[in-house]
């Protein structure tokens, strides 16, 4: 027991000696000032100098540097938990130490995007156009062959949209077959104004005029005449009515391999150099000049459990200690399970603590207390006025 080196009573931290196994707050000056003053209390609060302690000055500064990084760690923690959803994505080139992490819908349109590509307004992944001649007479038309042969592409696609339809009853305004004639096109010829328009009223009309003349003309094509419409199952198109010309049809298409990438192949933002998960969100140590009292006392009371649980590890070498005519029980088992209650005690607690500062329970704080206030603000007497 006697060759174990013990605390001399004081200490001199020297910045870049090698003193703490990192060195991450070596060059702060006031982790500097603060490093032999928490290893004097520690040695203190084990019973120096009416005991010995079996430390030295690099032991006290190794669990110093170990519960500043424990504490920086639970309080980032808490952040990219409370913020995680809006910072993926983000650039990992600058760090958010000591930033207010601003609320944004990156993440949410992300997410939405593979929504709009099924909804066709939109999305993340490239839709691509093609087109084909259609033959007179023939209404079956495999679009996967037609791809293969024409454009030279095989891997597996699926149809977004074919561009089968009648023109638009707004073209065709004018319908004497539809029963909805202004019985004013000769007037327009009159005036030299059939040139220059399709047969509509030049008055001035309300606007469901014009929409129920569209309804009129559509219903009409739907009833009287055969409708354009197309059938598609696995790729194979059936268009109706039967093509009479020959003309070009284009469609649509997606290939299936890129809407099924759980990694968005181009235009997202993602990828090197972007957050992606907990591991590569860009916090670093903190400054401890920068940490308030209230931190600064969960650090000291964290050093002394470390200080405690190394005592501990230490004196468990030796069970007892003989003296002159007796033998001295020394107090490992107390030490490190009082280390141990400790740390998980002031955990708990700064866990607590930072559950209190999130965003949601903030919020539902404000809530109440309006509330609150309203509740208050109703049992005042109101006055009453004379006029």
């Amino acid at each position: 027991m006697a060759n174990i080196p013990i605390w001399p009573g004081t200490s001199s931290f020297v910045s870049g000696s090698g003193q703490t196994p990192f060195g991450f707050y070596d060059s702060d000056a006031s982790f500097r000032q603060e490093a032999d003053k928490v290893a004097n209390w520690c040695a203190r609060r084990l019973g120096y100098p009416l005991m010995e302690i079996e430390l030295q000055d690099i032991n006290f500064y190794t669990a110093f540097e170990e519960a500043i990084t424990a504490y920086s760690n639970e309080v980032y923690q808490y952040k990219i938990r409370e913020n995680f959803f809006l910072m993926q994505g983000n650039s990992t080139g600058s760090s958010y130490n000591n930033q207010i992490i601003t609320p944004n819908l990156g993440s949410t349109i992300r997410i939405s995007q593979t929504y709009a590509i099924e909804a066709g307004t939109g999305g993340n992944i490239t839709q691509y156009t093609a087109s084909f001649h259609m033959t007179r007479s023939i209404q079956d038309y495999d679009l996967k062959v037609i791809l293969s042969s024409s454009y030279g592409i095989t891997a597996s696609i699926e149809v977004k949209k074919v561009f089968y339809e009648e023109p638009p009853a707004i073209v065709r305004y004018f319908d004497p077959y539809a029963g909805t004639g202004t019985g004013i096109q000769s007037l327009l010829e009159t005036f030299g104004f059939g040139q220059m328009s399709p047969g509509i009223n030049f008055m001035l009309m309300p606007i469901n005029f014009d929409v129920q003349k569209l309804q009129a003309i559509e219903l009409n094509d739907q009833i009287r005449k055969s409708a354009y419409s197309f059938d598609l199952i696995n790729n194979k198109l059936r268009v109706f009515p039967i093509p009479d010309t020959d003309k070009k049809m284009f469609f649509h298409y997606v290939l299936v391999d890129e809407r099924n990438s759980v990694t968005p192949l181009s235009g997202s933002g993602l990828g090197p150099g972007r957050i992606t998960d907990v591991s590569n969100v860009p916090y670093n140590n903190p400054v401890f000049a920068l940490i308030n009292s209230v931190g600064r006392q969960w650090i000291y009371q964290y050093t002394l459990a470390i200080c405690k649980e190394m005592l501990a590890y230490i004196r468990g070498k030796y069970t007892t200690v003989p003296i002159p005519g007796a033998e001295v029980t020394l107090n490992q088992a107390d030490l490190l399970a009082d280390a141990r209650t400790e740390k998980e005690k002031l955990l708990e607690v700064l866990r607590g603590n930072l559950d209190m500062a999130s965003r949601k329970t903030q919020l539902e704080n404000q809530a109440l207390e309006a509330e609150s206030i309203q509740k208050a603000l109703n049992n005042v007497p109101m006055g009453i006025y004379i006029f």
